[in-house]
Order: structure tokens, then sequence, then C-alpha cells
């Protein structure tokens, strides 16, 4: 008897590991599009304060290929919005991105779209680490990582894992928590849009599952 709980006390454990890495990739100083300031954005590369302008108004963005779409509309080459992304950016999940996505975060190209794929479904960062480091290292691994997230369980997440959602406050936490337990996508989008548009409770509840 003894024995069964101290395996069942370990299986707890690990699922709760798993959790807790379940998240927003850290940031090594690129900030998300959707949640940045005018101000700062104008000062990115390839920046003027029309275009800064024109996007914040255009805001909430869906996905990265939504913004590159947007830039090249505004008279910016491939080569200089991609210059832009080393600066700013929408996190792509790394379940479902599509190659489109993987490829505009920098320095990932055809063979991160490839191994990004391969080893779905992705779990935690460390299982990030381990398959991803084999091939390019831990310091180039962990810039690859900021431009990710792995989807957060919203009937789960500490607070601390759900401060990790871009914009993220106290106030979007105890929301998140109170909508508490989600049977679906859509009950956690519902819940996050009291108070707030559903454009803007889409942009995050795209970070979470229920």
């Amino acid at each position: 008897m003894n024995k069964m709980k101290v395996v069942f006390a370990a299986i707890v454990i690990a699922a709760i590991s798993v959790e807790i890495r379940a998240q927003v990739g850290k940031s090594l100083g690129v900030v998300d599009v959707n949640t940045v300031a005018e101000k700062e954005l104008a000062t990115f590369p390839n920046m003027t304060a029309a275009i800064a302008k024109a996007l914040v108004a255009k805001r909430p963005f869906m996905s990265i290929t939504d913004v590159n779409a947007f830039l090249l509309g505004q008279g910016l080459t491939q080569a200089q919005a991609n210059e832009f992304y080393g600066k700013a950016f929408v996190h792509i999940n790394l379940n479902t991105a599509t190659a489109a996505e993987i490829m505009l975060v920098p320095n990932a190209g055809k063979r991160m779209a490839h191994e990004f794929d391969e080893y779905r479904p992705w779990r935690s960062y460390a299982q990030f680490d381990k398959e991803i480091g084999k091939y390019v290292g831990a310091e180039a691994t962990s810039k690859l990582a900021q431009y990710t997230f792995i989807p957060i369980n919203a009937n789960t997440a500490t607070d601390e894992i759900l401060m990790t959602i871009p914009g993220a406050n106290a106030a979007l936490v105890a929301k998140i928590k109170a909508g508490r337990p989600y049977k679906d996508g859509a009950a956690i989008e519902a819940a996050i849009a009291k108070g707030s548009t559903a454009a803007e409770a889409k942009r995050v509840a795209r970070f979470l599952v229920p």
C-alpha cells in the first residue's frame, strides 16, 4: 500500500512539473506586438511613427502571419519585416503553428519548421530544450523559445504561469480563475470577454486550453 502511495505521489509531481512548464516562452528581449506601447514600437527596426500608429489601431493580431501581411502592406520588404521580428513578435503555438508561422521566427528556417512539427505534442519547455537543443545548442534554443508558447491549462495553471501571458495582470488572472472549471475554448473566451472586448478575449484565449 505504501509503495502504491509513493508511485501515485510521483505521478502527481510529474504532472505538476509538466504543467509548470506549459507557458509562454521566456523573453530574452523580444516583446509582444499586441501589448507593446506605440511609442516603443516606433523605435524598432524599420518602423515609423505612422506605421506604429497604424499597427496599434489594427491590433490585436491573432498570428504573426497577419502581422507580416500588414507590414508588407505598409511597404516594408520581407527582409525589413524579418529585422523587426528581432524585437517584436506574436507568439506561435508550438503544437499548432503552421510552417509559414514558424518560418517567420528569426533563425528558425526550414529545419526548425520540420523539427517543431516532428516532436509534437510539446508538453514542456524541458522537452523543447532537450529536443531542439540537440540541433542548435542551449543558447539558440532559448532564443527560439521566446517566440513560442505551449498552451496553458486554464483550469489548473498557477497565478505565476497565467502571468506569462503577454499583457497579463492580477485582474486578468483573477478573471480566468473565477470562470473555472472550463469545458471548452468558447467558455474560456466568454469568461475573459467580461469587462473586455471580444477581440482582446480572443487574443488571450489563444494561450489557453481547458
